[in-house]
């Protein structure tokens, strides 16, 4: 199984110094497309559709946001917001001119972020499971899972919860369970085994608790690309009814995943396959 190149690149901004670094798959001349995942992931979970583009051609990066992965926590929890990882981002996406974005959760609210500011640059945007509306329940069930600090004695052990909490990523192989488990493991300086992300990212979370659905309509309405709207068909939090309205709109088009909850993982053919087809469009 290839492996990919490991980009790294130190972003200044007004609060410190920041390391990103990215897995990057396929020809270094190829069209690019940036792949983002979800809140406590990392870019590994893209790896199955990163092989997939890279040999469409396609020059395939996977960020770790920062907080997560390879990249360097942030001074502040309160400073882990879309903007901030916007702003990490530009100086890597400036050199990429013209790209397509594959945003899971979290990563798709960047790419809507990021579509809505002038001269952006995204071509065409794949959202998988987030949308423009996000219940109160769903955010305070987020937030209560990320507040919730596990170890685990090795890989095994983190894997089997990942199979729990990540149920809804779909009816996945062994080795897929596996290398999502190996790839955002951490080991703490007392050999247990925990997830790899920063826990002040719940912080955001804790400072303003989720009483009321958050809209982003007027960002949707804004965007004007060809989009990809992916949805698991059991997904607690982009609603059928959000999706529907979300489709409504011209160049949006959207695709129902069976066997799935919150979010697609992205690693079936079919899924792969979608994503593939859109973007050679």
């Amino acid at each position: 199984m290839s492996e990919p190149r490991i980009g790294a690149l130190r972003v200044a901004l007004p609060f410190g110094p920041v390391d990103l670094r990215w897995a990057e798959w396929g020809p270094a001349n190829g069209t690019p497309v940036v792949c983002v995942h979800g809140l406590t992931r990392t870019g590994r979970d893209f790896d199955v559709l990163a092989r997939a583009l890279a040999e469409d051609g396609r020059r395939v990066i996977c960020p770790d946001i920062p907080g997560r992965g390879l990249s360097s926590w942030f001074p502040d929890g309160n400073l882990y917001a879309v903007p901030n990882y916007i702003a990490v981002l530009a100086p890597l996406l400036a050199g990429l001119g013209q790209f397509d974005w594959v945003g899971t959760s979290m990563g798709g609210l960047i790419g809507m972020g990021l579509a809505g500011l002038p001269g952006n640059g995204i071509r065409r945007m794949v959202l998988n499971d987030v949308g423009a509306e996000i219940s109160a329940a769903a955010l305070a069930a987020i937030g209560a899972y990320v507040g919730t600090q596990h170890e685990f004695p090795d890989i095994a052990a983190l894997e089997a919860h990942l199979r729990l909490i990540h149920a809804g990523f779909g009816s996945l192989s062994p080795a897929e369970w596996r290398h999502l488990a190996e790839s955002s493991a951490r080991m703490t300086p007392q050999g247990r085994v925990v997830q790899h992300y920063d826990p002040a990212i719940v912080a955001p979370f804790q400072a303003a608790p989720a009483v009321s659905d958050v809209a982003m309509w007027p960002l949707w309405e804004a965007l004007n690309l060809p989009i990809l709207l992916l949805r698991g068909a059991e997904s607690p939090l982009l609603t059928a009814a959000t999706a529907s309205r979300m489709a409504t709109k011209p160049g949006v088009s959207l695709q129902t995943i069976p066997g799935c909850g919150h979010a697609p993982a992205l690693m079936e053919p079919e899924q792969t396959g979608m994503i593939r087809g859109f973007l050679r469009g």
